[in-house]
């Protein structure tokens, strides 16, 4: 999608789009196919950047997918709101970690050891 097409949708569209793709990488995980996955990542982020350009950082409207039924969605969304909901963001990471349920337990996990040494800092 282009980024004019992300300037014109709205913040809820944004979200929307959001868990889909969240959706679709996870499907993506499941099938072991790496390239697009990847391509998903970086579908994820423009959308993240596009409500993080917003004003007031409008990555805050990512906090309503903390009750997705789809591990994947809850997961990045937590990821992608650490800046700006760093408390409510860590304890959606910490019970994925806890969840057991893979693979996004053990990158919830990571993503945990990467912020407590400082390796990952959220912006």
């Amino acid at each position: 999608m282009k980024k004019a097409s992300l300037e014109a949708m709205s913040t809820d569209e944004l979200v929307q789009r959001f868990a889909a793709i969240g959706v679709a990488q996870d499907q993506a995980l499941l099938g072991f196919r790496l390239k697009e996955f990847n391509r998903l990542f970086r579908k994820m982020a423009d959308v993240s950047q596009e409500l993080k350009r917003r004003e007031g950082d409008q990555r805050r409207a990512l906090l309503a997918l903390f009750s997705y039924p789809n591990m994947q969605v809850r997961l990045k969304a937590a990821k992608h709101t650490l800046a700006v909901a760093p408390f409510d963001a860590r304890r959606q990471i910490e019970e994925i970690a806890a969840s057991q349920c893979y693979p996004q337990a053990g990158e919830a996990g990571m993503s945990l050891d990467n912020l407590d040494n400082g390796i990952f800092k959220p912006t």
